[in-house]
């Protein structure tokens, strides 16, 4: 998320707070600064193992998957990324993991 849609973001959040519309939910701010979160960490994890496991392996990216995952605040879909050796097993939103609670 680049500063600029961090910006209309809050600027997004803090409009609905003020005509009392709810920030969570599948149209609430909190939504995409929730997806946001998830898509940069599963980034981070892969960084971490392509780290690890790149210069013995040449193991490397392939790719990224669809997941609808359901939480408290409304359905988020997140991007699962992958590696080449199908290695990489995620923390955040483990392999399967449909629901977050």
């Amino acid at each position: 998320m680049t500063q600029e849609e961090y910006t209309k973001m809050l600027a997004v959040a803090k409009d609905q707070f003020k005509s009392g519309k709810p920030l969570f939910g599948k149209d609430g701010a909190f939504h995409q600064v929730l997806e946001d979160f998830l898509n940069a960490a599963m980034e981070g994890e892969l960084e971490s193992h392509l780290e690890a496991t790149n210069p013995v392996s040449g193991n490397r990216r392939n790719g990224k998957m669809h997941k609808l995952l359901q939480t408290e605040y409304g359905p988020v879909e997140i991007e699962t990324p992958r590696d080449r050796d199908g290695s990489f097993d995620p923390e955040t939103v483990k392999k399967r993991q449909t629901i977050l609670a």
